[in-house]
């Protein structure tokens, strides 16, 4: 069976600079064999966690979903886009939601054993690589093995053609490499 990798980015802007990229990592995962499924949290709506949401009515449908699609992936291909030097409030809460546990699971069954591998993009000079520090912090402390391979494209704005590839050959080509490499290292942890 083709290992199974769920890719999506840190972003719900419909042109978003890390949507684009995480799109071109995935053509290097299937290139490596696996099976890929992109997620756009736009369509999967998630409230801001609320503990006392969670206790009175449950978890959310769209958390039930995404906790479903996470379990049923062995790797994850992440975009990172960089707030104020840190992780985006959006993946910083569709994480939060995804660690809740349901009756009889596991402690963190959605990033337990899971392998992933991060890149960002961003407008600055650094390319977002200062949200990259956080996003894997927090998915090394849930259970999560994050590669060490990772890339930042500064000036997002002049990156990208108008078919969401990058301009610069080799970074399109480092991209690629980054989703072959996720789902060639996850085959083998998992296989």
């Amino acid at each position: 069976m083709p290992t199974k990798i769920l890719a999506f980015a840190g972003s719900a802007r419909k042109d978003s600079f890390n949507k684009k990229l995480v799109k071109i990592a995935i053509t290097g995962a299937k290139t490596a064999g696996a099976e890929v499924t992109y997620l756009d949290f736009r369509d999967l709506p998630l409230p801001l966690f609320d503990e006392d949401l969670e206790t009175s009515e449950g978890l959310p449908d769209n958390v039930l979903k995404l906790k479903a699609m996470m379990k049923a992936h062995q790797g994850f291909l992440i975009a990172c886009p960089e707030y104020n030097s840190s992780i985006t409030p959006l993946l910083k809460n569709a994480l939060d939601w995804a660690s809740r546990p349901v009756q009889d699971e596991p402690p963190l069954a959605c990033f337990t054993g899971k392998v992933a591998i991060l890149m960002s993009a961003s407008p600055g000079v650094l390319g977002g690589l200062r949200g990259l520090v956080h996003v894997r912090s927090i998915l090394g402390n849930i259970g999560v093995l994050v590669l060490p391979e990772q890339k930042a494209i500064r000036n997002a704005y002049q990156a990208f053609d108008e078919n969401g590839n990058l301009t610069d050959r080799s970074q399109q080509e480092e991209i690629e490499q980054l989703g072959h490499k996720l789902a060639t290292i996850t085959a083998k942890l998992t296989g």
